[in-house]
């Protein structure tokens, strides 16, 4: 878990500085990004989107897809999202010394806002897509992504249930090959 998270903080071969558990994590991150990005389920998802965010459609989507993960929790896991979430966070705030100054940052991010929690929420997406816009200085215009979400909000949701079940098995035969090599 620590890998995945910190993956896109981690540069080059910046990873060998890692446990073996974490490098693993890194590497998932990095298989799940390449398998998303070409996943014909998401470029129909992004193309919905592009013509009003360009580039930022992928982000977008990224996000609205942990806001279905999050509102459908019960369909994926028999631990609570609440219980979960809370986990997650001990985890990282334990862990957080000896990771990268980005993650760092946003674990506290998330925490304080109980981001994982809230993507649960219209109001938590929101305010995301506020943040996300401010880091652009505007020019992404995702703070109005919310009226796409609910525009679409059927049609994206049902992207994701076919998107996620292919993620959750390619992730599965990932995470055997990985931890059947040697780093």
């Amino acid at each position: 878990m620590i890998g995945n998270f910190i993956a896109d903080h981690i540069r080059g071969n910046k990873y060998e500085m890692y446990s073996k558990e974490i490098q693993q994590g890194i590497f998932l991150h990095r298989e799940i990004d390449t398998f998303t990005d070409a996943h014909p389920i998401v470029r129909k998802s992004k193309r919905r989107l592009h013509e009003r965010y360009g580039h930022y459609d992928g982000v977008i989507i990224d996000i609205f897809y942990d806001h279905f993960l999050a509102r459908n929790w019960d369909n994926y896991s028999t631990i609570p999202l609440e219980v979960y979430t809370q986990s997650v966070y001990n985890l990282f705030e334990k862990e957080s010394d000896n990771l990268p100054e980005k993650s760092q940052q946003f674990i506290k991010y998330m925490i304080e806002y109980d981001i994982l929690f809230n993507y649960k929420l219209e109001e938590g997406i929101q305010q995301v897509l506020n943040g996300m816009n401010s880091r652009t200085k505007g020019k992404s215009q995702m703070n109005l992504a919310i009226e796409d979400l609910q525009l679409y909000n059927k049609e994206l949701e049902e992207d994701f249930t076919i998107f996620f079940e292919d993620l959750r098995n390619f992730c599965n035969q990932k995470l055997l090959e990985i931890s059947q090599t040697t780093l």
